[in-house]
C-alpha cells in the first residue's frame, strides 16, 4: 500500500518510521509519501491560508495549493480528510482500508480549517472522536498505523490481529506471562491448565465481561451466539452478587 500525506508538517510523521511500521516500510510492505502543500503556492511568501469571506475569526487554507499537491499524485487511492465533522473512524474502516484499498491519500488540516471546496475533492471525511487538535497531523498518523498494522506481512503474528480488541466487536480479553504468581497476584488457573476448550471459554468470557464493564454501548446492536448469551448471563449473575 502507499500511503500519501498532504501536510504542512511532515517533520511530524518521524514516529510512522520507527518501531514495527518503520521496520515495514523498509521491508516494503507500505510506502510514505509525505508532501508538503506549502510547496505548491505561488506567492513569494508561500502563504497557504487566507481569511475568511463574510469575516471571522482564524485563517482558512486555500483549494490552491492543496488541489495542485493532489494534482501532483501519481496515484490517489481512496482521498480522505481528517475532520470533527467526519465520521467516527473505527477498526472496521481501518479493516476495510486495509483489505479493499491499493493507495490512500490524507489530507491534513490545520488553521480553523479549509475551503470547503478541498471537502468535495475528498472520498471520505473521517474523525477520531469529538474533540479538536491543532491540526490533522496526528489523528492521521493514528489512522495510518491502525490501517498499516493489518497488512500481510506487518504485524510479527497474524493471529494477533484476529484476537485484538475490536476484531470482533469486543475488547479483549486479559492476558497473562510469567511469573505466575507476583507478590500475591495470581494467573487464571485455567490458563496454565493445557485445556484448550476450557481456555477459549474463559478468554471469550473475559471479553464479554471487559465490553460489559467498559464499553457496554458495544454490546448494544450486538447479536449473540447462544454461548456469549450464556455467558453473559454467567457474568451479570457474578457481578449482581458481589454487589
Amino acid at each position: 500500500m502507499k500511503i500519501n500525506v498532504l501536510t504542512l508538517f511532515p517533520d511530524m510523521f518521524t514516529p510512522l518510521q520507527v518501531s514495527m511500521l518503520g521496520r515495514a516500510l523498509e521491508d516494503k510492505k507500505w510506502e510514505l509519501n509525505l508532501v508538503n502543500f506549502r510547496d505548491f503556492t505561488t506567492d513569494v511568501h508561500h502563504h497557504v491560508d487566507d481569511t475568511p469571506y463574510g469575516g471571522g475569526a482564524g485563517m482558512v487554507l486555500q483549494i490552491m495549493p492543496i488541489k495542485k499537491a493532489l494534482d501532483s499524485l501519481e496515484k490517489k487511492g481512496k482521498v480522505i480528510i481528517t475532520a470533527p465533522q467526519g465520521k467516527t473512524f473505527n477498526q472496521k474502516m481501518a479493516k476495510r482500508w486495509a483489505d479493499e484499498e491499493q493507495d490512500l491519500t490524507f489530507i491534513c488540516g490545520h488553521y480553523e480549517g479549509f475551503d470547503q471546496r478541498v471537502y468535495e475533492m475528498a472520498d471520505e471525511v473521517v474523525s477520531i472522536g469529538d474533540y479538536v487538535l491543532t491540526g490533522g497531523e496526528l489523528p492521521t498518523m493514528s489512522m495510518i498505523d491502525a490501517t498499516v498494522r493489518l497488512l500481510p506481512g506487518v504485524l510479527g503474528n497474524s493471529a494477533s490481529a484476529v484476537e485484538e480488541s475490536f476484531s470482533h466487536g469486543l475488547l479483549e480479553y486479559p492476558q497473562y506471562t510469567r511469573p505466575a504468581e507476583f507478590e500475591g497476584m495470581k494467573v487464571p488457573e485455567v490458563l496454565m491448565s493445557g485445556n484448550h476448550g476450557k481456555i477459549a471459554e474463559w478468554r471469550l468470557k473475559e471479553a464479554l465481561r471487559n465490553t460489559l464493564l467498559r464499553r457496554p454501548d458495544l454490546l448494544e446492536t450486538r447479536e449473540f451466539t447462544p454461548e456469549e448469551s450464556k455467558l453473559l448471563t454467567e457474568i451479570k449473575l457474578e457481578l449482581e452478587n458481589k454487589n
